[in-house]
């Protein structure tokens, strides 16, 4: 197969093929002006008759695996660029570029010694991700690619028989043909080993790219990862964040393909074995991957089942996760929430998790406006814990939001029927913050405390301002007597009627302290940064308003604390690794500065 010049679109007929080859700097061969092959891929593609077109691109997939030259690698680096430039279009499906991929793949796996000629060892990578990408919108394609026999071919590579870049891809393409009812029964043929494999993925991959890229010396990097990672732009520096990035998809995609075995409940004892719901909660995406839920995401797919409500009930380290979560201002706040809820309208996991989700969940009761996708979750929370007043230990909170949405509101209902009488009561409760706050600067916390119960008591619901000011102090006075959970509890009730919910800048920074206090480094960076969205990126006088010091200190400390490769950094970190992550955080910062 001669490569040759490229002068189609990047459609059927793509424009860009000869700099898309070019770019890629896969091949050091120059490309001629003439072709001699008439089986030429680059020629063929250019064919403007439909039908001469098809054959001879059948033709060409069947004889690309049968190559040994290094154009085999160009072409399907172009191949790559075509699929995800129109990753929709049908013509190479289905004339046979599934079969030519996987038999690729299994060449490269069975003989090594063309694996590691010339540039062939990026055949097996493209290959996978030629796959994934014409599989992942179209049902059809993803028909025509199980018949074609890819699947014990992902499977092979998701085994780990090349390497890490190989099973991030192979488990993209797996979970796009798994989330289709049409295919999903060719992948349940082989349940126990994908759901297996996609686990010891899902655990392993972020130890497995630092140990073998991120905390390795730059010349024992193999070339071809940095190659696929920078494509040739960028040094070291832009190596790490690429294979951070990649990290975490790889584990993103391995709890996406676990939950399409989840939500139709197979494998269910695979995935809710409990030492991997443990780990579950702790696989996050770090800030590299805010898009995916990741633990959580698979955790509320197995409280859709009965099954997978009895497993998560009976894991306390996953429902302590959910709570920490739900009094959090991080953006899958909501599906803690869910989470929780889920397993408090189930009778049987009820009584399991009780007493610790409903202290949680009391201090959001007053959550108004929209929460994500969800609106009116404060009185979801009420009335599904108002189910069971007298339960267990939560009982006086529970009793204590009885009196609040109940009795306090139907008794202000009859009492403070005039404007006027809700303005003198708004003076009152005035009058008794202020004289609490005097009692805090003169040192006297526990009474400020008081007081500020006080001013609590008597402040109507209605005042929700007023009463989100005087939770936050009430916060305040905890934090300095040393008590973090209840700064928590107190500032997630002010951030809870704070319109919109978690807007509040002062009890943010507050309850990211008390976070601290716990060594809650992930809830306490979350904090940080949405401080940073709601107080800092307003504009003032025409310029973005600077990050205070004590935020930027914070988001510092959090964010080696909470480091996608935290875990496996403390494995054995050397200095230089301890340079290469101060200067990902001074970026990062400079971010937040800019």
């Amino acid at each position: 197969m001669k490569t040759t010049r490229a002068t189609t679109t990047t459609t059927t007929n793509p424009s860009n093929l000869l700099k898309f080859a070019s770019a890629s700097k896969l091949s050091n061969q120059q490309i001629p002006d003439h072709c001699t092959s008439p089986w030429c891929f680059f020629c063929n593609v250019e064919e403007p008759n439909p039908s001469l077109r098809r054959a001879k691109l059948t033709r060409c997939f069947k004889d690309i695996p049968l190559q040994d030259d290094m154009d085999c690698v160009l072409v399907l680096s172009c191949l790559w660029h075509m699929a995800m430039s129109c990753p929709d279009d049908l013509e190479f499906p289905s004339v046979g570029i599934f079969t030519c991929m996987a038999r690729l793949i299994h060449k490269g796996l069975a003989d090594k010694e063309w694996l590691l000629r010339d540039q062939n060892i990026y055949a097996p990578y493209y290959a996978a991700h030629i796959i994934g990408t014409y599989t992942m919108n179209r049902p059809e394609s993803a028909e025509l690619a199980v018949r074609s026999g890819v699947v014990p071919a992902l499977i092979e590579l998701l085994r780990g028989r090349i390497s890490w870049v190989e099973q991030r891809v192979a488990v993209r393409a797996l979970g796009h043909l798994a989330s289709y009812d049409r295919t999903f029964g060719s992948l349940a043929v082989h349940e126990g080993e994908i759901v297996g494999l996609t686990i010891e993925l899902a655990r392993t991959c972020l130890r497995d790219v630092y140990s073998s890229f991120i905390g390795v010396r730059e010349s024992k990097r193999l070339k071809y990862h940095c190659d696929l990672l920078t494509r040739g732009v960028g040094g070291q520096d832009m190596e790490n964040r690429k294979a951070e990035e990649w990290a975490s998809q790889a584990q993103c995609w391995s709890l996406y393909l676990l939950n399409c075995f989840a939500s139709k409940e197979r494998a269910m004892d695979l995935i809710c074995e409990e030492g991997f719901l443990g780990e579950l909660c702790e696989m996050w995406g770090g800030l590299v991957n805010h898009s995916s839920p990741a633990g959580v995401g698979t955790i509320r797919v197995l409280c859709y089942s009965k099954l997978g409500r009895g497993r998560v009930a009976g894991c306390q380290k996953a429902v302590e996760c959910l709570c920490n979560l739900s009094r959090s201002s991080d953006d899958w706040q909501y599906v803690g929430i869910d989470c929780l809820l889920l397993l408090l309208k189930d009778m049987d996991t009820r009584v399991r998790v009780f007493d610790t989700a409903a202290q949680c969940l009391v201090d959001l009761a007053e959550l108004r406006g929209r929460l994500g996708n969800r609106s009116n979750v404060g009185e979801v929370i009420t009335r599904i814990l108002l189910m069971d007043r007298h339960r267990g230990t939560a009982g006086t909170a529970v009793e204590e939001l009885w009196d609040m949405k109940v009795e306090r509101r139907n008794k202000e209902r009859r009492s403070l029927v005039s404007q006027e009488r809700v303005e003198e009561r708004r003076v009152l409760v005035r009058l008794i913050r202020q004289q609490a706050n005097r009692l805090f600067w003169l040192g006297k916390v526990e009474e400020a405390i008081e007081k500020y119960s006080e001013a609590l008591h008597r402040c109507p619901l209605r005042l929700r301002k007023e009463r989100m000011g005087i939770y936050s102090n009430r916060g305040q006075c905890h934090l300095v007597l040393g008590d973090p959970d209840g700064t928590i509890r107190d500032t997630t009730r002010a951030l809870c009627l704070s319109e919109p919910p978690n807007s509040h800048g002062k009890s943010l920074w507050k309850r990211s302290q008390a976070y601290d206090m716990k060594g809650m480094a992930k809830e306490s960076l979350m904090d940080c940064v949405m401080f940073i969205n709601v107080g800092c990126v307003t504009k003032r006088g025409g310029k973005m308003a600077k990050v205070p010091y004590c935020i930027a200190r914070m988001i510092s400390k959090q964010m080696e604390a909470a480091w996608l490769f935290s875990g496996a950094s403390t494995l054995g970190q050397d200095d230089q690794n301890r340079r290469k992550l101060r200067r990902k955080q001074e970026g990062m910062m400079k971010t937040f500065y800019e």
